[in-house]
């Protein structure tokens, strides 16, 4: 891939291959949350739905 862009393989030369460094810290702080928050759903007994809090977390 590096052989048919060579200023992109100069710049991961240069500077380390950033987008592959952010993807796996990404994918990290995604099983990070996964575990995190399995005892909640565990808890529940059910998964919330995506982009709403839990009620039991609600003040």
């Amino acid at each position: 891939m590096f052989e048919q862009a060579p200023i992109y393989a100069r710049l991961v030369e240069e500077q380390g291959d950033v987008p592959t460094q952010v993807r796996q810290e990404a994918e990290r702080i995604e099983d990070d949350l996964r575990r995190t928050m399995q005892p909640l759903q565990n808890l529940s007994g059910r998964t919330a739905p995506q982009g709403r809090q839990p009620t039991h977390l609600m003040p």
